[in-house]
């Protein structure tokens, strides 16, 4: 049995939520989003409230049951709150900078980097730190990842590209002989 896909999904106020054939159609405002389950779960409302079950017993029925749930629910918290990562820049001379749509970083190489922007992602910086902001979990957690990526953080000095609550475990250094 699936724990995740046990828990019904409380729609909160301002969010339509549509079930039409196999698809979820979830909206805020200007925002709309579709989500298609290709069958592979059951849909119903129950208080106000969106309930998901397995279509049979097999493992497979019982893992689309809990991925789905948890898709549907990203998207609702998305609408809802949005999402934010923040990566903190360490080392001498690395800065980041937003113009127009574009992320411009210094980390240390003969030239800047020029990161497009993509819609739907909001950047911000704040001395060291970029705070990446967007409705859609998946786009904002690849984002990061892609600019952690241009200088992932060493285990000497810590230079490099983290996650603000990520901890990097230093190495020694070469030690001389005595």
């Amino acid at each position: 049995m699936s724990r995740i896909g046990k828990k019904p999904i409380t729609i909160p106020s301002g969010i339509e939520v549509k079930v039409e054939h196999n698809t979820i159609h979830i909206s805020k405002g200007k925002h709309k989003i579709a989500l298609d389950t290709f069958g592979r779960v059951q849909l119903k409302f129950e208080n106000g409230s969106l309930v998901f079950a397995p279509n049979g017993t097999e493992s497979k029925d019982r893992a689309f049951w809990g991925t789905y749930r948890a898709l549907t629910n990203n998207i609702i918290e998305g609408l809802d709150k949005g999402f934010s990562k923040q990566l903190e820049i360490n080392g001498v001379g690395y800065r980041a900078a937003v113009k127009g749509k574009v992320l411009e970083l210094n980390l240390g190489f003969s030239h800047p980097i020029q990161y497009d922007i993509p819609e739907g992602i909001e950047m911000v910086v704040d001395k060291n730190i970029l705070t990446i902001k967007g409705i859609d979990k998946q786009q904002v957690g690849q984002v990061a990842a892609n600019i952690r990526s241009f200088r992932p953080p060493e285990p000497y000095k810590g230079k490099g590209v983290k996650y603000a609550d990520e901890v990097i475990i230093r190495k020694a250094g070469k030690t001389s002989k005595k």
